[in-house]
């Protein structure tokens, strides 16, 4: 049953059945009462865009924009509001690629930041002629010439109740570009964050999308150690956010300042699941930038890079990118591609952040390997979903040749672990790969995410059709998984992307919907909760601002805040947790419950869980560290006594 409200009673989170546990046999001895997590991957949010206005219960503390006392509980500017300025950067511009500029060198907008932009977001439904003219070219919301049964095989994620969301939220802009109207004041908005939803932008609607790539994101940080405070070390001041996105002709104006508010109905799913189990206020993206290189960081702890493939040494120079400006009144970069060297200072864009980190007092090494070409934004695998390479897409460095890095599958295997990655639209996508020319296949298939699939970029797995075809899964697998009671020890769940929260693609409101859909089935089988964590992250903030501090590792990260919740019997109670994670976090928890080493002797699952000073428990310490997400748990609490 779908309550959009989520009403996580008593009876929903009952764990009378004590008993033996369903997972399988091979799945070895746990570290923790935890023997099954799933690991629910959304979309392009930041902590602050969602929980900006949240209220933590039972006396528990949250880091956010209210808090800050950026905005008022209303949404209004609050008396902290400065703290979220933006700037545009005076010309002439710099030579050269940077990632900070001193005050002298930028004014703040004024009288107003730029007006919010549609930003790509849809401006009306598609019918079933649409869909069969042009199958991979559009996207929902649905018109009601779809039956309730299409909407239904279309998303197969949601339960029926939730199947109407498919067809809301249209802008009705009659175009996908230019100033969004719907926003409050969006012409005249004062310069610091604005609240998203009001009058005439309802939370169930599409919003615009915004720049979120590697170099892009490390130079709206503004960077510098000159800026560090006791609060801040890093010195990052985040004011370059829409700046940046507009150099890059982006169409997102000020989308990245835009917040939804919690207390007044917004992302009430998202609320609810915090207040009644554990949350984080400090868990990050992996990599500065986006969706692909973070689900890599996921699975892997590290960063994919070239391999030589039939003879080619190195991706083609067309490919590589060049982040220095246009010209002396234009930051949009002269190459805006996704390989770089980053191992030698020399090459464009490298010298700016490696100089950056070795300022910092712990001097995060830049993780680059020598002659190294690292993907840094969005390219596919070169494995099509049904095993075969794409050479052509190799060979030009559109896609990813097929990689030896170890990922998190191959550890598990080597241990007899279970597990499986469930990607939605996964079989249309094969079935496509095999030929189909059915438009509902075509359509799957292209919202098949397949930058998401860590996996898919592996040898050992996606070359191997046994192990391909063990591990690799539809998310309607999932579920049926989970009906039947035959979850592997370690689920990794992808949403397509008509539902995985993305803005202008899709609406967080559907990430709800199939959120709510896991836990109440989730909750309502007690022989698997009981024994359960689902772990719901996001994979990156998607280019939203955030107030949060974020930690540099290396080259390719740390990134912002976004949103992190764990459900399960163990995490209940409404906790916000302060430690420091990320993406790498939740590698380091699956290695300690299971008693497996790192990936590699690079990858940051090595990493330290952090220790923090007094008074200060978002910022590590011993940087560089990241914790393993055993302090979202009181595994010290018995659980069977509250029933």
């Amino acid at each position: 049953m779908a309550s959009w409200g989520l009403m996580l009673g008593a009876s929903a989170i009952a764990l009378a059945a004590v008993g033996t546990s369903s997972g399988r046999a091979d799945d070895g001895g746990t570290a923790s009462p935890i023997k099954h997590i799933i690991v629910l991957i959304g979309e392009n949010r930041t902590f602050d865009s969602v929980f900006a206005t949240y209220k933590a219960k039972y006396g528990q503390s949250v880091g956010n924009l209210l808090s800050r006392g950026i905005i008022k509980a209303d949404g209004s500017p609050g008396a902290n509001s400065g703290d979220a300025t933006q700037y545009q950067v005076n010309t002439p511009l710099p030579g050269q690629y940077f990632i900070s500029v001193p005050v002298s060198s930028k004014t703040a907008y004024s009288p107003f930041l730029p007006a919010r932009d549609l930003g790509g977001a849809p401006d009306q439904q598609i019918s079933p002629d649409d869909l069969a003219a042009d199958p991979t070219g559009v996207q929902p919301p649905f018109d009601k010439q779809f039956s309730h049964a299409q909407l239904a095989a279309l998303e197969p994620s949601f339960e029926k109740s939730d199947l109407f969301l498919l067809r809301t939220g249209a802008t009705g802009a009659g175009d996908t570009s230019g100033p969004d109207t719907r926003v409050t004041n969006y012409a005249a908005l004062p310069n610091t964050v604005f609240a998203l939803t009001g009058l005439t932008l309802p939370y169930d609607s599409y919003t615009g999308d915004m720049v979120h790539r590697l170099f892009h994101m490390w130079q709206q940080s503004d960077c510098d150690i000159g800026n560090a405070t006791t609060a801040n070390p890093s010195g990052c001041l985040n004011d370059l956010y829409p700046f940046v996105g507009i150099a890059r002709g982006d169409d997102s104006g000020s989308n990245a300042m835009g917040f939804y508010n919690v207390q007044r109905g917004d992302a009430p799913v998202m609320k609810n699941l915090a207040d009644e189990y554990a949350s984080s206020d400090n868990f990050h993206q992996s990599i500065m930038g986006g969706t692909g290189a973070n689900h890599m960081a996921l699975g892997t702890g590290d960063a994919i890079f070239w391999t030589t493939f039939n003879g080619q040494l190195a991706p083609p120079d067309s490919a590589v990118a060049n982040p220095d400006p246009e010209s002396s009144t234009s930051d949009k970069y002269k190459a805006d591609k996704a390989w770089t060297n980053c191992s030698d200072s020399k090459n464009p864009g490298i010298g700016p952040i490696v100089n950056y980190l070795t300022s910092l007092p712990y001097h995060p090494p830049s993780n680059c390997e020598p002659g190294h070409y690292y993907m840094i934004n969005n390219l596919s695998p070169g494995f099509l979903p049904n095993g075969v390479v794409d050479a052509a897409g190799v060979t030009s460095g559109s896609k990813v040749p097929p990689s030896g890095l170890r990922t998190i599958g191959d550890a598990l295997n080597e241990k007899g672990i279970s597990w499986a990655y469930y990607g939605g639209g996964y079989n249309a996508a094969v079935r496509a790969s095999n030929g189909s020319t059915d438009p509902q296949d075509l359509f799957l298939a292209f919202n098949y995410c397949d930058i998401c699939n860590f996996e898919s970029y592996a040898s050992s797995i996606m070359g191997d059709a046994t192990q391909r075809a063990e591990h690799i899964k539809d998310a309607i697998d999932f579920f049926d998984a989970l009906k039947n009671d035959d979850l592997p020890a370690i689920s990794f769940v992808k949403p397509d992307s008509m539902v995985d929260g993305h803005p202008a693609s899709s609406k967080l409101g559907l990430f709800e919907a199939m959120l709510e859909n896991i836990v109440d089935k989730l909750t309502s089988r007690s022989s698997i909760f009981k024994d359960t964590a689902l772990f719901v992250a996001f994979d990156e903030g998607g280019g939203y601002w955030d107030s949060g501090y974020f930690q540099p590792l290396d080259f390719f990260g740390d990134g912002p805040r976004i949103p992190f919740i764990v459900v399960s019997p163990y995490s209940r109670g409404g906790k916000v947790v302060h430690t420091y994670y990320d993406h790498v976090s939740v590698l380091k928890f699956i290695e300690r419950n299971w008693s497996l080493k790192p990936l590699t002797g690079r990858s940051r699952d090595n990493l330290p869980n952090p220790t923090s000073a007094k008074g200060n428990p978002y910022v590590p310490t011993n940087a560089p560290a990241i914790g393993d997400l055993f302090e979202m748990f009181d595994f010290g609490h018995d659980q069977q006594k509250d029933n």
